[in-house]
């Protein structure tokens, strides 16, 4: 495919297609695998992901795979370098290269990311292993007093600063301000805070020169807080969230990949679709999920390998389905005809 960084950003919102977040860290994914009772060894980390990689509805629905540093070194069980299996899905292999979400000093709960440092040589060191895009998350957290300025000025300027290195090393940077949905906040509150991170993020990244038209956002949806009771329905969250980017996101971008953010998996999918069935956006609205495409794959393969063919089935419906929300063509009924 083309090497521009456009034309590889375009790539990864086509419609009809969305990422697959599969970078968790090892001791994350050790946190997943314990929940199946499943050892985190290399090997079982490796048989896990290559079952998704070999899936045959990547094909269809999956248009980048977010990776961990262990998992673009590592090789299938029969020697074929996963990146090799990513690609020959169609799909661009990508990078996660944040060092994770520090404490802020001077700023009691609120984060900072880490991993500037030497993220040039390890930006060419990831592409000649394959890697096309990468990845950068900054956490914000909302509070009574939080997030403050210094706190939203502080993660925009190291995603823009992150944004530049990837554009010099030929690498499309997703750019990830997540704001936290943990929380007894309403959904007026996500919105404001959501806002003011857009804001400073892409005041940073004019600073900062990035070609906006390779880049990619990844944002979160605007949502009421966990812990607040009077949760904001579907309709409403698509409505504040399009607001939101409308009010923030140059039109430059070529597209929106959301973070499901700790929703269920049929929350995650519901909410694209009413974006994409209910509004026109100058930008392709899709999907970087995690968890609400993994949790049920994770469960059916249970560590073993006879339940792999159970488990890439779990994971092509959940595929499936936000493709279909991709092009607002998702409904209920789908799930349950499937159930």
């Amino acid at each position: 495919m083309s090497e521009r960084l456009a034309d590889i950003a375009n790539a990864m919102v086509v419609r009809g297609k969305g990422i697959l977040a599969a970078d968790e860290s090892t001791p994350t994914m050790k946190k997943r695998l314990d929940s199946i009772n499943v050892e985190s060894t290399e090997d079982n980390r490796r048989d896990y992901r290559e079952m998704l990689f070999r899936t045959p509805a990547m094909a269809d629905h999956i248009s980048g795979v977010i990776l961990y540093d262990e998992t673009l070194r590592q090789k299938a069980a029969d020697g074929t370098p996963l990146v090799d299996i990513i690609k020959s899905q169609g799909a661009i292999p990508g990078i996660k290269v944040d060092k994770g979400a520090k404490d802020l000093a001077g700023a009691p709960g609120e984060k900072v990311t880490e991993g500037l440092d030497g993220l040039a040589g390890r930006l060419e060191e990831y592409h000649g292993l394959g890697a096309r895009f990468a990845k950068w998350r900054a956490v914000i957290n909302i509070g009574s007093s939080m997030p403050s300025r210094y706190c939203l000025n502080g993660n925009a300027h190291a995603l823009a600063r992150y944004a530049a290195l990837c554009q010099e090393a030929n690498i499309v940077p997703i750019v990830e301000p997540e704001v936290i949905m943990d929380g007894g906040h309403d959904i007026t509150r996500c919105f404001e805070v959501t806002e003011a991170a857009l804001n400073a993020l892409y005041a940073e990244l004019y600073e900062h020169r990035v070609e906006l038209e390779g880049t990619i956002l990844k944002p979160n949806m605007v949502v009421s807080g966990t812990e607040n009771p009077a949760r904001a329905g579907i309709d409403e969250v698509a409505e504040q969230t399009v607001k939101c980017l409308k009010r923030t996101v140059p039109a430059a971008v070529p597209g929106i990949v959301f973070l499901s953010g700790g929703q269920s998996d049929v929350d995650a999918t519901a909410h694209l679709n009413a974006m994409n069935a209910g509004y026109d956006m100058p930008w392709a609205l899709s999907f970087s999920y995690g968890r609400a495409l993994q949790a049920a794959p994770l469960k059916a393969w249970g560590g073993q390998a006879s339940n792999a063919p159970a488990g890439s089935a779990a994971f092509a419906h959940r595929a499936q389905m936000n493709g279909l929300a991709t092009l607002g063509k998702w409904s209920p009924e789908l799930e349950q005809d499937a159930a």
